[in-house]
């Protein structure tokens, strides 16, 4: 059973720093690859990054990039998004999600319907 949570959400101050963990189980993490999303509210859920099963390889969405950094723990099975620099328009309920599909992030990372498996969420405000 595929399981996904995650945690480490919380307030911060605008340019402050939080880091996100998806620990996962079911899954290892040579084989899911693994994309985190965000959904503010009254927005569509957004794909912020993504890292390949094969590799690690990484991808960003435009509005994250230079500031998150995706990473992945094999032995824990845990993937971080460390996240800096954080604008008021970081807020939302973040999500990470699992593709067993696809061994690499492929063009379409960003979309919902790439991922079969979801957890339930954590929340991130960025306020002063």
């Amino acid at each position: 059973q595929v399981q996904l949570v995650e945690s480490g959400g919380g307030l911060v101050q605008p340019g402050g720093s939080l880091r996100l963990s998806c620990a996962t189980s079911g899954l290892t993490l040579d084989l899911y690859t693994i994309g985190w999303f965000r959904q503010a509210p009254g927005k569509e859920r957004e794909g912020v990054s993504c890292i390949s099963a094969s590799d690690g390889s990484t991808v960003y969405a435009d509005s994250v990039k230079g500031r998150f950094t995706i990473s992945r723990d094999m032995a824990s099975n845990t993937v971080y998004l460390q996240m800096n620099k954080l604008k008021p328009e970081d807020t939302a309920v973040y999500f990470c999600a699992a593709d067993i599909e696809r061994r690499r992030c492929t063009n379409n990372y960003h979309s919902s319907l790439t991922y079969n498996y979801w957890g339930q969420g954590t929340q991130v405000t960025v306020s002063s």
